[in-house]
């Protein structure tokens, strides 16, 4: 099977299955890797993987049943017990609320008979050369450098019984530094996304983290409370990334939701921010591309297995500060009387604005400058109440400039309420988020001050 090209594996499941109708995604992975830290590479490597799904559909008397079986490293002997256990599942299963006709139309990808696309070592050619003068920048300067750089190209072919034959192929890279002084009481962070490692520059992150390791020779203690406070790109990327992955229209018409209008119905028409915030979709943006139909391995609030092929269009969910869109499935738009509104794949946001977060900087007369956010947990789903810890760097601002480093702290707030209060966009600009960066890369967002972020306790660590 390792010599089998995808599309074949799609073609022989489809041939062999019985069953109503047939979706089978194949997924070709590779990655490569660099890890360091004190200055040093410690490991890097080169990886190569297969998956394969199939949605076996049963029609039956009272409806149409699914049934979804994945595995990795399927070989040939696996194929046709994996097609007969998918076919088994949706057998044994009730009619799935989410049945829809499987999706037909979509012209078929060129490519889907071409062989996958892979990385290697080779992405990091020029990264890593400019990697090692940051070491040596580094060690010079008395601090330390940690991190990973992480390159992964996944080829997702998707065929079905309706003749759907698609294919797209996904580049995602990843890149955290992390500076230290060497007593480890100082550390500073910061990350980039990319496709290809040819936009990334270590030496300048490492510069970068220079300036915020030599504000933190200042500590200050502050309390818990409420401060001005300006979110960096990464920060807004990963707020707005929890928000858009709470924003189901079902959900929000049963009244479930932050998006839930009180009373019945959605707050779809509803302004959320006096900004002229526009928070968008576009499968085609460039640097951010991705995916341009549905692909999708089990169903749920914001997916459906019947929907896979189905055409993901460029969306705008929040226009002008008003609440535009939510996301839907063929049968959630149909329950709510919306439009189906596909989930995506990059999330960007627009706010008018052009000062860099530098500017921003100098033009706060007394306030916090956050570096990045983690372990973000969902307190009250009803207005979408998040708490987690600012980390790696919270500073003072005074009279536009930085003058130490403060404590962290635990925040309480809603991300759309933070929309509301927000006074000020930045540019928006392609970045990291931190804590979601694991399953969510493709993010272009500005910096916001907020006037009073709720720092609601003081929190030990670095």
């Amino acid at each position: 099977m390792s010599r089998t090209k995808p599309h074949e594996i799609v073609e022989r499941a489809l041939e062999l299955s019985t069953a109503d109708g047939c979706v089978v995604i194949a997924e070709e992975q590779s990655t490569a890797n660099l890890r360091w830290a004190g200055n040093a590479l410690t490991t890097n490597g080169v990886t190569r993987g297969r998956s394969l799904t199939v949605i076996a559909t049963v029609d039956g008397k009272d409806g149409t049943a699914s049934g979804v079986v994945s595995r990795s490293a399927v070989t040939a002997a696996d194929l046709e017990p994996l097609v007969r256990a998918a076919e088994a599942a949706a057998r044994g299963a009730g009619p799935a609320e989410d049945a829809q006709p499987l999706v037909t139309g979509t012209p078929a990808s060129a490519d889907f008979a071409d062989a996958p696309a892979e990385t290697s070592s080779a992405v990091f050619a020029d990264f890593a050369p400019a990697l090692g003068e940051a070491f040596a920048r580094a060690r010079a300067g008395g601090r330390e450098l940690y991190g990973f750089a992480n390159h992964e190209t996944v080829s997702t072919y998707v065929g079905t019984s309706a003749g759907l034959r698609l294919r797209h192929d996904q580049p995602k890279g990843t890149l955290e530094l992390n500076a230290k002084s060497p007593d480890r009481q100082r550390s500073a962070w910061a990350g980039r996304s990319t496709r290809d490692f040819t936009d990334v520059d270590p030496t300048v992150m490492d510069a970068e983290l220079a300036v915020r390791l030599g504000w933190a020779e200042r500590r200050i203690d502050l309390p818990a409370g409420r401060y001005e406070t300006l979110l960096p790109p990464t920060a807004v990327a990963d707020l707005l990334i929890y928000q858009m992955w709470s924003a189901a229209a079902r959900d929000a018409v049963e009244g479930r939701t932050v998006f839930s209008k009180p009373g019945g119905g959605t707050r779809l028409g509803e302004r959320l921010s006096e900004l002229p915030l526009t928070l968008r979709s576009d499968p085609d943006a460039p640097g951010l591309e991705s995916a341009p139909f549905v692909i999708a391995h089990s169903s749920g609030d914001d997916a459906s297995v019947f929907d896979n092929g189905l055409p993901v269009p460029a969306t705008e969910w929040i226009r002008d500060g008003e609440l535009a869109r939510l996301t839907t499935t063929r049968h959630s738009a149909a329950l709510t009387g919306l439009p189906v509104s596909p989930a995506f794949g990059n999330l960007i946001l627009d706010g008018g604005g052009d000062n860099s977060l530098e500017e921003m900087v100098a033009a706060t007369e007394r306030g916090l400058l956050l570096t990045c956010l983690w372990y973000i947990r969902e307190v009250d789903p009803a207005t979408l109440l998040l708490t987690g810890l600012t980390r790696d760097g919270v500073y003072l601002v005074e009279n536009g400039q930085v003058t130490g480093e403060v404590n962290n702290f635990r925040f309480n707030e809603s991300p759309v309420d933070l929309l509301s209060r927000a006074t000020e966009a930045g540019r928006t600009e392609k970045t990291l988020p931190r804590e979601w960066g694991d399953w969510f890369t493709r993010a272009s967002m500005p910096a916001l001050r907020v006037p009073d972020f709720n720092m609601s306790s003081v929190s030990k660590g670095v």
